[in-house]
């Protein structure tokens, strides 16, 4: 394309142009499946939180890096002492985790996508600068979920990121226009077609995002207003100034007194729209600074991601060399959170613990459905297990078989070797013909007043390390049988008829 070219540009040839890149080169954040689950499980009505729960541990790098800012000092308010991701959930809320995951997957994704583009990795550094001014300013105006402004500001900039990326002859123009002195929403016009706005738009719906973000990635012009804004309308505003304020900070060559002088612009022009007074926006912008100059994804992004990855948790390999320690963190976070928990959110707990503690391949909860006189799998972790739900039931009336046996008798059963020849007799057809993979498998039944309600399942590939549960597993394990009973038994005396339904 010539370099200043006056021609009128086609915008499908451009969203063609584009599109095809993304299929070549893959999408910027790598992190479509994730997302996904992540909006699905935000927008759902029943078991959100156990759908967050699953999404997150279903990445083990997400897991670790939820659980560390769950307990990090911004969230001092709640405590350090979160152990597990169900919990994470109950303590920050379903929108707030889901909101701190998605701005970590675009991190992980800018991270990869910006090594080999100059220009991306500068936008990149604007996006999490952008972030960090979010989550100071929606902190200062007492916002309840800062997570959602952090998202909307480090997305604002998607269209100049995306372009940058994919497009970055078409990018070096636009910058080339901006520095001849034209404004870059003209130029981009000029260039693409279409503003660096709506492209990030366009691109916030194919991944299909929540409509309040995908509103959000618009420019919000300075007005003075005795009237509040709606919260679509903060979250516009916030997210401009952010991305603003992020311009001048990372902008390479701006000098100390001019980049004082032009936050103090910014400052002056958005306060009263974004409810605050100037000087609590300027305490806000400077301690973002302050945040970010502490964090090492800002200041080394690549590195940074490569380096968390090295640490993040592996694919399960088996039961951990802690496995006693784990399951009584787990059973920590149990305990802390039964005076306020549901039975369901008690219940997702307990399958975490037991999953992450033990390491798993699958670990399901069945209970019991007395209409239907038998028992159903209604939560499940593990990768695949979820498509395997409908046919994971059972009949209630007795069979001479383990998990019979270990709910008409109230006690914990570990079967060692599954595939043993000498025992498949002992076990079900449905189990034969659902789990044949399993080697190693644990039932932990649930009984109320002698009567079996449900039972909690897990087990162990036969690609795994050959693997026992032992005397020191057995104590939380018990412990926390104890508490799921509790509060199915609390439950059943409010609502009888609790667990017939999906959770």
């Amino acid at each position: 394309m010539n370099m200043m070219s006056t021609a009128p540009v086609s915008t499908e040839k451009t969203l063609d142009l584009l599109w095809t890149r993304v299929r070549q080169r893959g999408d910027l954040p790598g992190f479509s499946r994730v997302v996904s689950a992540i909006v699905g499980a935000m927008r759902g009505d029943n078991d959100r939180e156990f759908n967050m729960t699953r999404t997150v541990l279903s990445d083990p790098a997400l897991t670790q890096r939820v659980l560390r800012l769950a307990n990090s000092a911004m969230y001092s308010v709640f405590g350090r002492d979160i152990n597990t991701v169900s919990k994470a959930v109950i303590v920050l809320g379903t929108d707030s985790i889901g909101h701190l995951a998605l701005g970590l997957k675009l991190i992980d994704g800018l991270s990869e996508a910006s090594g080999d583009s100059k220009g991306a990795r500068t936008e990149m550094e604007k996006a999490l600068m952008a972030g960090h001014v979010a989550r100071q300013v929606a902190c200062a105006a007492t916002m309840l979920d800062s997570e959602e402004a952090v998202v909307c500001s480090m997305l604002h900039s998607l269209g100049r990121m995306m372009v940058a990326f994919y497009l970055p002859e078409m990018w070096q123009e636009i910058q080339a226009r901006v520095a001849g002195g034209e404004a870059e929403q003209p130029a981009s016009q000029a260039v693409l077609g279409l503003g660096l706005d709506a492209v990030g738009r366009l691109v916030a719906q194919q991944w299909g995002l929540p409509a309040p973000l995908v509103n959000s990635l618009q420019d919000v012009v300075p007005q003075q207003s005795n009237e509040p804004l709606d919260h679509a309308d903060w979250l516009a505003a916030v997210s401009t100034l952010s991305t603003r304020c992020a311009d001048v900070i990372v902008e390479a060559g701006a000098e100390a007194g001019e980049t004082r002088a032009a936050l103090q612009r910014l400052t002056t022009d958005y306060a009263a729209m974004l409810g605050l007074d100037p000087e609590e926006l300027t305490g806000a912008i400077d301690a973002a600074r302050s945040s970010a100059a502490a964090d090492p994804l800002f200041s080394r992004p690549q590195q940074a991601a490569a380096a968390e990855a090295s640490v993040a948790a592996p694919v399960s390999l088996g039961k951990p060399v802690d496995a006693a320690q784990l399951l009584a963190r787990g059973v920590a976070d149990m305990r802390g959170a039964a005076a306020s928990a549901s039975t369901s959110q008690l219940l997702t707990m307990a399958l975490e613990t037991v999953f992450k503690g033990l390491g798993f391949t699958r670990t399901i909860a069945f209970l019991r459905n007395p209409d239907e006189a038998r028992y159903e799998a209604r939560l499940l972790l593990g990768e695949g297990v979820q498509e395997l739900a409908s046919r994971l039931v059972f009949d209630d009336g007795y069979q001479p078989d383990v998990f019979h046996a270990a709910l008409a008798n109230d006690k914990m059963i570990f079967i060692e070797n599954a595939q043993d020849p000498a025992f498949l007799s002992k076990l079900p057809r449905w189990w034969k013909d659902t789990l044949p993979t399993a080697h190693s498998f644990m039932v932990l039944p649930l009984t109320v007043n002698r009567r079996p309600v449900g039972l909690i399942y897990g087990d162990w590939d036969s690609g795994l390390p050959d693997a026992k549960i032992t005397y020191a597993e057995v104590a939380p394990l018990d412990q926390l049988r104890v508490l799921v009973v509790k509060a199915i038994e609390q439950r059943r005396q409010v609502d009888p008829k609790w667990g017939r339904a999906m959770l």
